[in-house]
């Protein structure tokens, strides 16, 4: 695996990138200079998307020629050293004019999530954290959330149309009979950095995709989430359930939920 000096330089680097790409979608997304397309029921892919990711891809290609891609838009799979890109994560909110969106770069060896950056372009916020490194805003050191209680308790939801609707009003069901609230704000990730930094205390969907989860899932580890294990059942292939809490409010969400969370980093079986 990579040595943490090896993936500080990583990470330096796709700060870099995700940047350049970010700043350039922002420049889209402010001249609405874009056209979109369907790929499903409220699931949407602009040309932006397609241009962002071939730009991060072309970046990262030229410079760590060791590593394979799996991308949102263009595919791929998790093999050895690889790139996880979600060009775009909120694109429901980017073709509409809302500013809740981002950009989403993982690094996965061995079956681990061991870098992870999320870049909010419109806020210019930049969330990192690679293996034993700690997490990040912006460069300054960030913990999760120290919530106690469920009447102050915020979990960040998110929902699509391949999962289920009944399960998913039982959850929120189960938050509100103990007076907890929750945010469903359009954008995976972005949400998932939000959790890593405190402005909300977990996060869950019945079913998301890797590109959706992979820098995330480093993010909140880092900054001591509790996690549920993605990787089970084929994850980062097919996709799968997420729960991630800050552990002062594990027991509740887990109840709430029905996810195990564990203290641990997922792995790859």
């Amino acid at each position: 695996m990579l040595n943490s000096s090896q993936l500080a330089a990583r990470s330096a680097s796709v700060e870099n990138v995700i940047r350049k790409a970010g700043k350039k979608a922002l420049d889209r997304f402010h001249a609405r200079d874009f056209e979109t397309e369907t790929k499903g029921a409220q699931d949407f892919v602009s040309a932006v998307d397609r241009e962002t990711e071939a730009l991060i891809r072309n970046c990262l290609e030229a410079t760590y020629p060791d590593t394979t891609f799996m991308g949102e838009e263009t595919g791929g799979s998790i093999d050895g050293r690889t790139w996880v890109i979600d060009p775009i994560d909120g694109t429901s909110n980017y073709v509409r004019g809302v500013p809740f969106w981002c950009l989403s770069i993982a690094l996965i060896e061995d079956g681990k999530a061991i870098l992870g950056s999320i870049y909010d372009p419109c806020n210019d916020e930049m969330f990192s954290a690679w293996h034993g490194g700690g997490c990040h805003l912006n460069g300054k050191p960030v913990e999760v959330s120290d919530t106690m209680s469920a009447d102050r308790a915020v979990l960040g939801v998110s929902f699509s149309f391949k999962s289920s609707a009944e399960r998913h009003h039982s959850v929120l069901k189960a938050l509100m009979d103990h007076k907890a609230l929750y945010r469903f704000c359009g954008a995976g990730a972005l949400t998932l950095a939000h959790c890593a930094v405190g402005r909300l205390d977990g996060f869950w969907e019945d079913h998301i995709m890797p590109w959706d989860v992979a820098a995330g899932i480093v993010l909140a580890t880092e900054a001591g989430a509790h996690v549920s294990d993605y990787a089970s059942n084929d994850g980062w292939r097919l996709g799968n359930e997420i729960l991630v809490s800050t552990p002062s409010m594990t027991e509740f969400f887990v109840r709430a939920t029905g996810v195990s969370l564990a203290a641990t980093q997922p792995s790859v079986a």
